[in-house]
C-alpha cells in the first residue's frame, strides 16, 4: 500500500503575512472555491498570527476573524475549514469560542518550541468541542530533537491528534529535519507533520526529508505564498511526492490554484481553457490577467479579449 500524505493548505493564513493581512472578501471566496475544486481537504483561514492577533502591533487585518471565517465557511462544502491560534494572542472566550460557533472543523494551536504547556487549555477545549486539533511547535530548529519530543509529548497528552514542527525561520537543512522528525515519529502515538519556510531555498527538500523520516502531514501554501521567503509550494511538493510514488490527500490542479492565486472566479476555467487553446496562450496567464483587471462573474466576455491580447503580445 502506498504511503499517503495529508496536505494542509495555509495559503489564506500564512499568505496573510505577504498581504500585510489585507485579504479581501473576494480573495477568500475565489481561493476557497479554487482550493475546493482542486480537492484540498483542509484549508486554514485567518490572520497570519492566528485568531485574535489582528492589532496595530502585529498588523491589522482588513477583515475580522469572524468575517474571514464566515466567508470561507459559506464556500466550503467538501473541504474542512481550519483556524490557527497562538495562546496569548487568542483566548478561548474571545477568539476560539466565536470561531467554533462559526463552524470551524480544525484548529492548529501553536507555541514557541519550548512552551507547549501554554497550549493545554486551548487543545483540550477544542478537542472537547470535537475539533481535529493539531499542536504546532514554532521555531523548532532552536532546540535538540529530544527536547522537542518532550514538548510534543505534552501536546499529545493534552489531546492533539498530530504534531507539526514549524521551520518558522527557514533555518533547517534536510538532514536536520530528518533527525528531528524521526525522533517524534518513533516516540509519539499520533501523526507528525512539517511546515517549511524557504529562506535557504530548502522548503521542498525539507518537506521531502520530513516525509522520508516518517511524517505524514505537510503544511504548505500555493506558490509558496507566505511570510518572509515563503513556504513549501503545494503544487510542487504534490508533484514531487507523486514522482516518489507517494499519494497525497488531494489532487492539485494548476488551473484552479492559479484562479485562487489571481483572485478570479474558478467557474471561468472551461471558458479560459477554450480561449487558451484557440489563441495558443497559457490559460494561467489568462487567469493572472483577469485577476489584474479584477474581472468578476458575469464578465465572461472579457476572457476572449484577454486571450487575444496575450496572443498579440507573444507575436510582437
Amino acid at each position: 500500500m502506498k504511503k499517503k500524505i495529508f496536505i494542509i493548505d495555509s495559503t489564506l493564513r500564512d499568505g496573510s503575512h505577504a498581504m500585510r493581512h489585507q485579504f479581501t472578501k473576494e480573495h477568500i471566496i475565489n481561493y476557497t472555491r479554487g482550493a475546493q475544486r482542486a480537492g484540498i481537504k483542509l484549508i486554514i483561514v485567518g490572520h497570519g498570527n492566528g485568531l485574535g492577533a489582528s492589532s496595530l502591533h502585529l498588523g491589522k487585518s482588513r477583515l475580522t476573524d469572524e468575517e474571514m471565517l464566515s466567508i470561507a465557511r459559506k464556500e466550503l462544502k467538501k473541504t474542512k475549514l481550519g483556524a490557527f491560534l497562538i495562546p496569548g494572542f487568542g483566548t478561548i472566550k474571545n477568539a476560539l469560542k466565536p470561531a467554533i460557533e462559526l463552524g470551524i472543523d480544525s484548529l492548529m494551536v501553536a507555541s514557541h518550541c519550548t512552551e507547549a504547556n501554554i497550549t493545554r487549555q486551548h487543545i483540550q477545549y477544542a478537542r472537547e468541542k470535537g475539533l481535529d486539533t493539531y499542536g504546532v511547535l514554532m521555531m523548532s530548529h532552536m532546540i535538540p530533537g529530544k527536547e522537542l519530543l518532550e514538548q510534543a509529548l505534552k501536546m499529545q497528552k493534552y489531546g492533539a491528534i498530530g504534531i507539526i514542527l514549524m521551520d518558522s525561520a527557514g533555518a533547517y537543512l534536510p538532514d536536520q529535519v530528518e533527525e528531528k522528525v524521526k525522533i517524534l515519529v518513533n516516540s509519539l502515538e499520533i501523526n507528525v507533520g512539517f511546515h517549511s519556510h524557504n529562506n535557504l531555498g530548502m522548503a521542498i527538500a525539507n518537506a521531502v526529508a520530513a516525509v522520508k523520516a516518517g511524517a505524514n502531514i505537510i503544511d504548505g501554501t500555493s506558490r509558496g505564498f507566505g511570510a518572509g521567503a515563503g513556504n513549501c509550494q503545494l503544487e510542487v511538493i504534490v508533484a514531487v511526492l507523486n514522482k516518489m510514488g507517494i499519494e497525497t490527500a488531494q489532487a492539485i490542479n494548476s488551473i484552479t490554484l492559479t484562479s485562487g492565486l489571481a483572485g478570479v472566479f474558478s467557474g471561468f476555467a472551461p471558458l479560459a481553457e477554450n480561449a487558451a487553446k484557440r489563441f495558443n496562450v497559457d490559460v494561467r496567464d489568462i487567469f493572472m490577467e483577469l485577476g489584474r483587471m479584477k474581472v468578476v462573474a458575469g464578465q465572461e466576455d472579457i476572457i476572449i479579449d484577454v486571450a487575444m491580447k496575450l496572443s498579440k503580445r507573444l507575436k510582437q
